[in-house]
């Protein structure tokens, strides 16, 4: 079984750096978001800050607070046989839970500082954030999908408010130690 690498923060911190990262090392990614996107597009919905949190807290209503862990375990079984493995976007602490029980899993923590976080949400190309919108969906992972126990139970941490090669170094810094 190859290795398997949670990347776990808040929005706009650089998770997808990290996992991007890993991937073009060779690690095969398994994208948590992606479950929300899919499930729009099932439903034939927008992909709107309001209704990606509106089927967040749907499916975790309908599965639980595992629900994601619970819905991509096969796939991560399935990679994870013959090839490292990254999880970009492990949010709840039952989802960590429910992935540590079936595998010896690091997570690594990726946090910048809040106002940090927001510009790079507003400048990004991909799904912008304005900053309303960034604080309500903070506080919605916090309160309402547990978002901060894995960050504060972490293994390993990057500080990411420096460049992109002082990130790259630090993760490799990282990967040395797994």
């Amino acid at each position: 079984m190859g290795k398997i690498i949670a990347i776990v923060g808040m929005c706009g911190s650089g998770k997808s750096i990290a996992s991007g990262y890993l991937e073009e090392i060779g690690y095969k990614k398994v994208y948590f978001g992606g479950v929300t996107m899919e499930k729009l597009k099932e439903e034939g919905l927008e992909v709107t800050p309001d209704n990606e949190k509106m089927m967040r807290e749907k499916l975790r209503s309908e599965l639980g607070m595992g629900a994601y862990a619970i819905v991509l375990l096969p796939r991560i079984k399935e990679l994870a046989k013959d090839n490292n493995v990254v999880l970009d976007g492990l949010y709840s602490w039952d989802e960590l839970k429910i992935l540590q029980n079936e595998f010896d899993m690091t997570t690594i923590a990726i946090v910048s500082d809040k106002k940090l976080r927001y510009q790079r949400l507003s400048e990004r190309i991909e799904r912008p954030f304005n900053i309303e919108d960034a604080i309500k969906r903070d506080i919605s992972e916090i309160e309402n999908i547990a978002k901060a126990g894995p960050i504060a139970y972490a293994d390993y941490y990057i500080f990411n408010n420096g460049t992109i090669n002082e990130f790259h170094e630090r993760l490799e810094e990282i990967l040395e130690n797994i």
